[in-house]
């Protein structure tokens, strides 16, 4: 059995340890409310311009941007793949890495190419290490995400898309559902598919100025950037729950480990008593 001081400098260990992963958790705490509301403040402007960009694209039919276009045969697929720039969340880096790392062995065993743009500095440093063709990436978004910051990443993808380099791209990241439950996903991204732009019933027109082309063009590049920013927020919002989680699960660990030590400690010391008064006694009755 370990001596009596070494259980008390194992104790006060985790006790520090304890104060560390409650402090943690209170700090996620207050960082998952407000990435909630961001979250929930950008699902308006997602689905509006989801909406929109539904109509239009059955409203121009002489006109066909290249997002809307499917490919004849997919040889080249890009991946965006979206992380936490930290840990300490559970298991949520993992769940998205795996799920991409499965499609793309799936893709790959079909003879595709693959490139990936990794949001955030975990999914940087997976991807580098799995020896992956990083097109372009992002990481240091901090906890308060910009859309300007995404643009350049996610436009080197459109980019080789509109020349061909790139027949599809999909996009993973978490799904934020609520506090305790987050949901790998991987969505296409383009071609833009019925599914994805919603179902636009009816006949839409709009007034085009200066023209039509301009207009479709600029505003789907904008619905691609705010689906990557939607993406994001979700994940962000994922990320401090998950951390939030994980912390109160590491303090309560960290509680039941120090009851345990405790117990431990108070029958060595009762050991040692014993003994001491089992030596008195047996001197005591050779004298």
């Amino acid at each position: 059995m370990a001596g009596s001081k070494e259980i008390r400098t194992k104790i006060k260990s985790v006790e520090n340890t304890r104060k560390i992963t409650r402090a943690m958790e209170m700090v996620a705490a207050a960082k998952m409310r407000k990435a909630q509301e961001r979250m929930r403040a950008a699902r308006p402007y997602a689905e509006k311009i989801r909406n929109v960009a539904a109509h239009l694209s059955r409203a121009n039919p002489e006109y066909k941007h290249a997002f809307l276009v499917k490919r004849e045969s997919i040889q080249n697929v890009g991946v965006i793949v979206v992380t936490s720039d930290k840990g300490l969340c559970g298991g949520l880096n993992t769940n998205v890495l795996r799920l991409a790392i499965s499609r793309m062995k799936s893709w790959e065993g079909e003879g595709k190419g693959i490139v990936v743009c990794p949001i955030g500095n975990k999914g940087f440093s997976f991807m580098n290490r799995m020896g992956a063709n990083v097109k372009s990436h992002l990481t240091g978004l901090g906890d308060t995400p910009h859309i300007e910051k995404l643009i350049g990443a996610v436009k080197i993808m459109l980019d080789a898309y509109v020349a061909g380099e790139i027949d599809a791209i999909h996009l993973s990241y978490n799904h934020f559902i609520n506090t305790m439950k987050q949901e790998p996903r991987m969505e296409q991204l383009l071609p833009l598919s019925d599914d994805k732009l919603g179902g636009a019933n009816g006949n839409w027109d709009y007034i085009y100025e200066p023209d039509a082309k301009p207009v479709i063009d600029e505003l789907l590049v904008r619905y691609i950037e705010s689906l990557v920013y939607q993406s994001v927020v979700e994940n962000m919002a994922s990320e401090q729950s998950s951390r939030m989680v994980a912390m109160k699960a590491a303090s309560d660990n960290a509680k039941s480990v120090i009851g345990e030590l405790k117990l431990v400690y108070n029958k060595a010391r009762q050991a040692a008593i014993t003994k001491e008064i089992s030596e008195i006694v047996g001197g005591a009755a050779a004298v």
